[in-house]
């Protein structure tokens, strides 16, 4: 009698953890969704939402993961990567970033998320702070909060090229500052660092002697022009036993499903993240790693190929969004991904009366009415623009672009 009692009174225990009360779900995941929803529906959509590359794997490590198949290397690995993996990843980092880490020192993980979220994991304790630049990828935030840490965001403003400047990093950081984190080329506004402009905040963060560096260069290969890509422990060795360099195989060599990425740091940050992989996934997957070798150490002349069809869609984007009315786009350095400003398009009427009172109900309008899937800028921290990402054929996105036009001009 006295449990039924207490049953009557008492309020139930929620089943889901308060944390995740302080965090969002990914809009990239939840819009490429809708995207496939509405194409499940028979509905004519454009998709610019994912942040991958529409070329397909390389045949070579297709081959690789085949062979690692057929000789039986489908077994648990070490949970920081084989071997092979862990070799070819130190042999990269000398090779294209100058920097000397051993096997210790490197861990491989399910994807570069996975990777950042073992830091996090590893490394926050409640209340520690982390600089997050915005616009930022969705997930820098969320992570930081579900390890119970608190994002401190910059605001990077597109007449800056949306680039953190030393001055704002100086003012960011704080006693409380565990981390700061630089993702350059960036998702979602393309903006990549010069040695110069990495120069000038890694001497900051010299500084700062407790302050650990977290560099996303998953997107390092995928820069324009003549501009020189570099890291920042690369730029400044005085910051190597405090910086995890981190990286992955799938943007570049096209491999978002195998999921692989990787991080170089000091061996007592990487030794805790993989107690933390331990325990969750523990290794990635071992074909997946096979192939990853090979992307790491067989051919990579493909990447000039794929970067050039990348520059070309960058410029024909860029073009044809800044020839719209009421559309503002700056041209980014790298990733494949613009992020326009639609400043001045919010307050407009859409033609059934509706107003687009923010970036959100733009990008909806174009969804609704003109068949095109993006992302808005909110999402990455800074109103009102839009992500869109131009890895798709260029047939595909000279439609999407006069579709966007088109409703653009729909507007009153």
């Amino acid at each position: 009698m006295l449990t039924q009692a207490r049953s009557t009174l008492e309020q139930p225990r929620t089943r889901i953890a308060g944390r995740l009360g302080r965090v969002k779900p990914s809009p990239t995941v939840s819009l490429f969704g809708r995207v496939a929803q509405l194409r499940a529906q028979g509905k004519n959509i454009i998709g610019l939402v994912a942040g991958e590359p529409d070329f397909d794997t390389p045949d070579n490590i297709k081959a690789a993961a085949e062979r690692a198949i057929r000789a039986g290397q489908t077994k648990y690995t070490a949970v920081d990567g084989t071997p092979a993996l862990k070799e070819a990843i130190c042999a990269k980092f000398k090779r294209e970033n100058d920097l000397d880490y051993a096997a210790d020192q490197v861990i491989a993980s399910v994807g570069g998320k996975h990777v950042i979220y073992n830091a996090f994991m590893a490394t926050l304790s409640p209340g520690d702070e982390v600089v997050i630049p915005a616009p930022y990828w969705v997930s820098y935030p969320e992570m930081v909060l579900l390890c119970d840490g608190v994002p401190i965001i910059v605001p990077c403003q597109a007449e800056r090229g949306f680039k953190l400047r030393p001055e704002d990093l100086e003012r960011a950081i704080t006693p409380r500052t565990k981390w700061v984190v630089l993702n350059s080329p960036s998702n979602p506004s393309g903006a990549a660092y010069t040695p110069d402009e990495l120069a000038a905040l890694t001497a900051i963060l010299v500084r700062h002697p407790d302050v650990l560096i977290l560099t996303d260069d998953i997107y390092e290969h995928l820069t324009y022009g003549d501009f020189t890509f570099k890291t920042a422990a690369q730029i400044e060795p005085a910051l190597y036993d405090r910086t995890l360099t981190v990286n992955g195989v799938s943007k570049t060599y096209c491999m978002t499903g195998w999921r692989i990425g990787y991080a170089g740091g000091p061996r007592d940050i990487i030794k805790a993240m993989a107690a933390v992989q331990s325990h969750s996934t523990t290794n990635p997957t071992s074909i997946s790693q096979a192939a990853a070798v090979e992307a790491l150490n067989g051919p990579q002349d493909f990447i000039q190929h794929n970067k050039a069809a990348f520059e070309r869609r960058r410029d024909m984007v860029v073009n044809a969004l800044n020839r719209i009315d009421g559309l503002t786009c700056h041209k980014p350095e790298g990733a494949f991904y613009v992020f326009p400003s639609c400043a001045t398009l919010i307050g407009r009427r859409r033609p059934d009366g509706r107003v687009i009172a923010n970036d959100e109900d733009f990008v909806l309008y174009l969804l609704e009415e003109a068949g095109v899937g993006l992302v808005f800028g909110s999402a990455f921290g800074m109103s009102p623009y839009f992500r869109l990402s131009y890895a798709a054929s260029d047939e595909t996105l000279e439609d999407a672009c006069h579709r966007i036009a088109k409703a653009c001009h729909a507007l009153t």
